[in-house]
């Protein structure tokens, strides 16, 4: 039997994409076993009436290992 482990995140990027990459990368630094993301939320950001950045929050799912 395989234990999966879910956590939640809140990532920014200058594109949505960047932002769930960078909430993997950012877990990856004490996570391994990564499984998947999945996103929640997404916002965008603006600032003088342009979109600067998105937010995304997201469920980040991996293995635990015995």
């Amino acid at each position: 039997m395989s234990i999966v482990k879910v956590i939640e995140v809140i990532s920014e990027g200058k594109t949505v994409d960047d932002a769930i990459k960078e909430a993997v990368k950012d877990a990856a630094k004490t996570l391994d076993y990564i499984l998947q993301v999945n996103v929640d939320h997404i916002e965008a950001i603006v600032e003088k009436q342009k979109v600067v950045k998105f937010r995304v929050g997201a469920k980040i799912s991996f293995l635990v290992k015995n």
